[in-house]
């Protein structure tokens, strides 16, 4: 369909901000994917404009999220982003710090992740995972502050009674971490730490 020579996509509505022409998603906020006490709380940024237009988490066609859990044997059998709904069967749980889709984390604002920090911190406390797995080391800062220390690993703090550790952002933007096995190496130590308690 096009207005005024520009061509809408489906589930998007235009809106003016600051003078551009964006679009704007209309679709659903992702639900989390939860359970009681999980052994790993999967914890993100936000949802990628991909993720909300097909109503999955890591959606995008070069994201490995759900190709690093069965590498890593945190499943046993390969997962695409519409097997999502099977994880708190396994005991896994998956949620975002800030709900809002977006194309990058950049746009979101620090009131939203000042909302999400709240919002998160009940949601474990409810759920009382074993582990709280950040996905990447932006959403970790993002929870504990900026002077949370860096890199992938275990981490000092707690949540409750939750151990914290970071995985890498799957993204294939992510310079740190610029290959599949280079991710890997992380999703396999959390598997490691998740198992010796």
């Amino acid at each position: 369909m096009t207005t005024n020579g520009i061509r809408r996509r489906a589930g998007f509505a235009r809106v003016r901000q600051k003078g551009c022409l964006r679009y704007a998603s209309r679709m659903k906020r992702l639900p989390a994917r939860l359970c009681a006490r999980p052994r790993i709380l999967f914890v993100g940024i936000n949802p990628s404009l991909r993720s909300a237009e097909v109503g999955h988490h890591f959606a995008g066609p070069g994201n490995p999220f759900w190709r690093l859990l069965h590498a890593a044997k945190l499943i046993d059998e390969p997962f695409t982003h519409v097997d999502e709904v099977k994880l708190p069967g396994l005991g896994l749980a998956l949620t975002n710090i800030c709900a809002r889709a977006t194309r990058a984390a950049s746009e979101l604002s620090p009131e939203e992740f000042k909302a999400g920090r709240a919002a998160l911190a009940k949601l474990i406390a409810k759920t009382k995972p074993e582990v709280v797995a950040f996905v990447g080391v932006t959403v970790y800062r993002e929870f504990f502050g900026p002077k949370a220390p860096g890199g992938a690993g275990p981490k000092p703090e707690r949540i409750g009674d939750a151990r914290v550790f970071v995985v890498p952002n799957p993204s294939g933007l992510n310079a740190s971490y610029p290959g599949f096995d280079d991710k890997l190496v992380w999703f396999r130590r959390l598997k490691r730490f998740v198992d010796t308690r």
